[in-house]
């Protein structure tokens, strides 16, 4: 994959690879700006219901536009592959800022008030994120931070309750990457952990984990 063109962009390298596919950096050979490539697995996007759905909520995504919100750019299809052109976020992970002990009180209030902000302008459009956890929230390298896969994690979205010990509700044994949409059992609101439907009230709930 790494090399390849696709469309209008080239492949430069992974980063990452989660629940719901593969996540490249990638060159925008039209605009000549750096963006990042989500290829989803075919299952998530074979059955043509879950696919329409699935398009709706990533359109609707990507019309919320805000500073603390990596923007979806995309949808493209390419042979058996559909992926999802997204803003190229390069900075670091809350996770990995918190563990080497970078974040202070201060920055981290500062943090979650930008981030608040987001989730507010997005809950006003109508869009619910379901997976607010430190790994989909990144600083860039001036210090703002992004929500990543904003409406995206509806594709995983998944009828049944999970079974005790389950580490999420996506059915994978990857580990967590930055901007991988995987539901993480530690961060889910009560209705999301019992199998229901989530709402702006479960992002609150997860973002209020995050804080603490």
């Amino acid at each position: 994959m790494i090399g390849r063109t696709i469309k209008s962009y080239v492949v430069e390298d992974m980063l990452g690879r989660g629940g719901m596919g593969i996540v490249y950096r990638a060159r925008d050979t039209k605009l000549n700006r750096p963006v990042a490539l989500k290829f989803l697995h075919p299952e998530l996007v074979r059955d043509e219901d879950r696919r329409r759905r699935f398009l709706q909520e990533a359109r609707a995504a990507s019309a919320v536009n805000h500073p603390a919100i990596a923007q979806i750019y995309d949808i493209e299809e390419s042979d058996d592959d559909t992926f999802i052109v997204m803003e190229y976020v390069d900075g670091t992970t809350l996770t990995q800022l918190v563990a080497r002990r970078e974040l202070d009180t201060g920055s981290a209030v500062e943090v979650a008030i930008q981030v608040g902000d987001a989730l507010a302008h997005a809950h006003a459009a109508g869009i619910v994120h379901r997976d607010i956890k430190p790994d989909n929230i990144m600083l860039t390298k001036d210090g703002h931070p992004k929500i990543l896969d904003f409406g995206l994690a509806k594709l995983l979205d998944r009828p049944s309750v999970i079974r005790p010990g389950a580490a999420s509700l996506a059915e994978t044994a990857a580990p967590t990457q930055p901007g991988m949409i995987i539901g993480t059992l530690s961060y889910m609101s009560p209705e999301q952990a019992k199998g229901l439907p989530a709402d702006t009230r479960s992002d609150i709930f997860s973002f209020g984990i995050v804080l603490y």
